[in-house]
């Protein structure tokens, strides 16, 4: 977010604790909001660039890795020498954000890197960057083909890897196992989605060895991914060219529910896949529903409608966060009124709950709340639709219309 939409957005998160502090609103359900809302705020307005230590031998795909992570052309790729010396913070910039990648000289490896080293060992590289800034992730990356290889003291150095981040930081980093360049693996001309039982048995076989040497470095299980991240680009232009990628969303995902939450928004922003972006989106849909229709179930006539339109219209700001693009009060309105909802979401989604509680004497407060979970999810979908999926005003007002018939179905 720029800096009005981060004044916009403070300015609303302090609407809906006033509207909290004058309603009648359960001290319970009043926690659970401010909670909440101490959560979003770290996730949406001290948004940073989360910060990546990406480890592994020379070869096993550091820079291709990178460049899927980004989407896009960002890091050099070194076919014979190795081409990262010392370990540098790698910084990229754009109008979506920040990404920050520890990358790395390879562990184990004999030969000098071309760029000129300080500190005689990685691990002595690597320390010294880390004082500097505490990384959110370890990612170990091992090719495909070299899983089975001898790579137990590879291993050990990023288990004194994650003493040094402890000892410095006070941080219990977690590490993700990364197997790359499956594409490699037999059969070679097998394009993804890698379906033949040949390909993903050799896949399962890699990332179970992997896996099981990943084991003992920390007291938790390391999630091992496979990849594949091949992408050639024009010399000169620096426009993708060819590529072969594979499963890169799933790590994308994986890495975002690792990240600490001031560090995930950005990353959903920067991969630009509208996978990744989905599932965070209905992750705190999904979150501020249920906030919802703890409000709609107190049977508090109106005095509710404030925080719960406050909060439904977070929950659009932050999925028009998630997407990247460039949002504002006025935008919202706008979206809010292609739906139809003029009047404040809240208000018309008590008008359905009190139409089903004539149907159902004696339930007026349960289907309240029951209605405004389900208007919020479908709410989230319509959001979704506009922000994320880049559909028509239209579209958006079809997908809400339909959700919320399918959501009151269950009701």
């Amino acid at each position: 977010m720029d800096k009005d939409n981060k004044l916009e957005f403070e300015e609303l998160l302090k609407s809906i604790i006033n509207a909290l502090t004058e309603s009648s609103i359960p001290e319970k359900i009043k926690d659970e909001i401010l909670k909440e809302l101490k959560e979003i705020r770290a996730f949406a307005l001290d948004s940073r660039a989360p910060r990546i230590m990406i480890v592994g031998r020379r070869g096993s795909g550091k820079s291709s890795l990178i460049n899927a992570i980004f989407n896009t052309y960002v890091a050099e790729t070194g076919d014979v020498k190795a081409q990262t010396g010392r370990g540098n913070w790698h910084s990229y910039k754009s109008e979506l954000g920040d990404l920050e990648i520890l990358d790395t000289r390879g562990l184990g490896e004999s030969d000098k890197p071309e760029e000129c080293a300080e500190e005689q060992t990685p691990i002595e590289e690597l320390e010294r960057a880390v004082k500097d800034k505490c990384p959110d992730v370890i990612l170990f990356l091992s090719k495909a083909k070299e899983v089975g290889a001898r790579i137990d003291e590879d291993i050990e150095q990023v288990k004194e890897l994650i003493n040094i981040v402890k000892e410095l930081h006070d941080y219990e980093i977690p590490v993700v196992g990364v197997v790359t360049q499956v594409d490699e693996l037999t059969p070679k001309k097998e394009e993804p989605p890698f379906i033949s039982t040949v390909k993903q048995n050799n896949i399962k076989e890699a990332v179970s060895e992997l896996s099981r040497k990943l084991d003992n470095i920390t007291p938790y299980e390391v999630k091992v991914i496979p990849t594949a991240a091949y992408k050639m680009f024009d010399e000169n232009t620096k426009k993708l060219v060819e590529e072969t990628v594979w499963n890169i969303d799933e790590l994308l995902n994986y890495l975002i529910e690792k990240l600490p939450n001031d560090a995930q928004l950005q990353l959903a922003k920067l991969s630009k896949m509208k996978s990744v972006q989905k599932k965070l989106a209905r992750k705190y849909g999904k979150r501020i529903s249920a906030l919802c229709g703890g409000v709609g179930a107190v049977p508090i006539p109106i005095a509710d409608l404030p925080v719960i339109t406050g909060l439904q219209t977070t929950m659009i700001l932050i999925i028009a966060a998630i997407s990247g693009r460039k949002i504002n009060k006025d935008s919202i309105k706008e979206f809010i009124g292609a739906l139809g909802v003029n009047v404040g979401i809240g208000f018309a989604l008590r008008q359905v709950a009190r139409q089903l509680a004539k149907l159902i004497p004696g339930a007026g407060s349960a289907i309240s709340g029951a209605v405004a979970a389900a208007g919020t999810l479908a709410l989230c979908e319509s959001s979704i639709a506009y922000f994320i999926e880049n559909q028509s005003f239209k579209e958006a007002k079809e997908k809400f219309n339909s959700e919320l018939e399918k959501n009151k179905a269950k009701i």
